[in-house]
């Protein structure tokens, strides 16, 4: 944009596009090797345990025998961008019309097909509106058992996957399909956080699915898929 060749003075090149000289003349500062080496152990430190912030990531590099201040740390970490993982407040508020039931998937030992799935809804920009795509898992296997894509966010092609899954799924049988929680602990486990999709799915009907019962707790990201 701005040339010193160009005839034309850098102060006017500058001036055009309302572009500060010093803007012009500032050279960046090299990155230093130790800048690197610690934005490397932060990188590391913070794969192996996504949940840190900057407190316990610093606490982990001193552990190491690397002395870093906080604020260093907490400037590397919006240089490279790594957010901590960790679940949000959840305001919502159960219905205390439902029957409780104890989710039994906690602690659950997955060790055979069939025995837990998994399910969700994402949305998919497009140039006019989104598309919405949900698919049904196999736990053990992480096979995609079935899957639909909607242009509308209703629980028809939901219940459509499901049929389709238990349809397909060799060695069901005629055994119970729950949502998350169920009671005696028999049969497959649909685990998922769709919510009101899953109303529909509930409702559903067939040989090999005669029971179907509720979803996952809200707000609780760390048991998904």
């Amino acid at each position: 944009m701005v040339d010193r060749k160009d005839p034309l003075p850098v102060t006017r090149q500058c001036a055009l596009p309302d572009l500060p000289r010093s803007t012009f003349y500032h050279v960046p500062k090299p990155v230093s090797d130790e800048e690197l080496e610690r934005m490397a152990l932060i990188d590391r430190c913070h794969l192996q345990h996504p949940f840190y912030g900057s407190r316990r990531i610093r606490d982990g590099l001193e552990d190491q025998g690397h002395r870093v201040n906080r604020k260093k740390v907490q400037r590397l970490m919006r240089t490279m961008d790594p957010a901590a993982q960790y679940p949000k407040r959840n305001p919502s508020l159960a219905n205390q019309a439902h029957k409780v039931y104890p989710y039994l998937l906690r602690d659950l030992v997955i060790n055979r097909p069939n025995q837990v799935w998994a399910t969700d809804v994402t949305d998919i920009p497009m140039a006019r509106g989104f598309v919405y795509p949900v698919a049904i898992m196999d736990r053990y296997s992480r096979k995609v058992l079935s899957w639909r894509v909607s242009n509308t966010l209703d629980a028809s092609f939901c219940v459509q996957a499901l049929e389709e899954a238990v349809a397909q799924s060799i060695g069901f049988g005629k055994q119970a399909l729950f949502l998350g929680y169920a009671e005696p602990a028999t049969g497959t486990f649909l685990q998922s956080r769709i919510g009101h999709h899953l109303i529909g799915i509930r409702h559903v009907s067939t040989p090999k699915a005669p029971r179907l019962l509720q979803i996952k707790p809200i707000g609780d990201c760390w048991t998904g898929c």
